[in-house]
């Protein structure tokens, strides 16, 4: 079946791109690693953890379900699965291309980690959200460079373009507030 546009606009066929598994597997693997960055930003929203987490929380968890829903969205047009993976980052060629199992995805936070974020308080726990947060980021900016050389999709490059440029600038704050009022 011919989509519409492609009806009404037959140049744009020449635009349309097959994913490769490079594009679907950075799709899933960012989505899931965005999942858990919501989740982190739920731990600390409206807790009493300082203006400077609130705000960045406040920010990550608007920027990154907005790509999720987007990555979710390619991966549905592709059809591909939306349902996060257990195995992470074969497309990159890790474990030589098998592979790993997610909690090992760099960035990941244990459940343990997870449960100490939830059970700190006030600036302390403000911390340790900085100190997850900046890690989290680092294997975000890993993957999308990884993307930016391997992906063929054109929106999926520009896509990891814009997380690697956004999360280093966010790892750049994040170290300044952990070496200010969060040290």
């Amino acid at each position: 079946m011919t989509p519409v546009a492609l009806l009404v606009e037959p140049s744009l066929a020449s635009s349309v791109q097959e994913p490769t598994a490079v594009d679907i597997g950075f799709c899933a693997d960012m989505s899931v690693h965005h999942l858990q960055a919501l989740a982190m930003c739920q731990r600390v929203l409206g807790r009493d953890t300082g203006d400077a987490v609130q705000a960045a929380a406040a920010e990550v968890l608007q920027n990154q379900a907005m790509e999720v829903g987007q990555m979710r969205a390619w991966l549905t047009d592709w059809g591909a699965s939306t349902v996060p993976p257990s195995t992470v980052m074969g497309w990159m060629g890790a474990n030589q291309g098998q592979g790993m199992p997610l909690a090992m995805m760099p960035g990941y936070a244990s459940k343990e980690e997870l449960l100490e974020l939830s059970t700190r308080t006030g600036i302390d726990r403000g911390r340790r959200w900085l100190q997850l947060m900046r890690e989290h980021h680092l294997g975000g900016v890993n993957m999308a460079n990884q993307a930016k050389s391997l992906a063929s999709s054109t929106k999926v490059i520009r896509l990891a373009t814009t997380q690697e440029k956004v999360q280093t600038y966010e790892i750049y704050q994040y170290d300044i507030l952990l070496n200010g009022r969060y040290a």
